[in-house]
């Protein structure tokens, strides 16, 4: 069941590593996500890596389309669930190592790439409380890869999955 679920994810996280290789071929949408960011997490936003900014939008926008209703904690969590990662910015290399690699596992490593991957929702989550985040917001992004029974950060990592 695990397994089958990780193969149809696949197809979408192999088009995501090939969009992926330079930032140059990220286009943000910046100015959309502003509109549903406080000063503090817009802060955290700009200095994520624009393909990571650009991977968020379209999670945002799948969640919007799939969830009209969604509160604006759980969109804005979506636009800042990988700002963990800005940590430790990535070679080409490892930004496919680290997207082959599951979360789970990365974060058995000790340092590097594979280690931000693994630890990023925790460390995102710190980022936005100590630049003033909403609560809320800092708590879906820690929780997007291990949701238990929150309901919008259960959604919140469907959506991710998805892309």
């Amino acid at each position: 069941m695990v397994l089958l679920r990780k193969l149809t994810g696949l197809p979408a996280k192999l088009r995501r590593l090939a969009r992926s290789l330079t930032a140059a071929q990220a286009s943000p949408d910046d100015a959309w996500a502003a509109g549903h960011l406080t000063a503090g997490e817009w802060r955290v936003y700009v200095g994520m890596d624009p393909r990571d900014r650009e991977h968020a939008l379209r999670v945002s926008r799948a969640l919007l389309v799939a969830c009209p209703t969604a509160s604006p904690e759980l969109l804005a969590a979506a636009l800042l669930h990988d700002c963990g990662k800005q940590l430790r910015p990535y070679r080409v290399w490892e930004r496919v190592a680290a997207g082959l690699v599951p979360g789970r596992l990365a974060c058995h490593f000790p340092v590097g790439a594979l280690w931000v991957r693994g630890q990023h929702p925790e460390l995102g989550a710190r980022l936005l409380r100590a630049a003033g985040a909403r609560e809320r917001v800092a708590e879906l992004v820690f929780r997007h890869h291990a949701p238990g029974e929150d309901t919008e950060a259960a959604l919140l990592h469907h959506h991710d999955n998805l892309e």
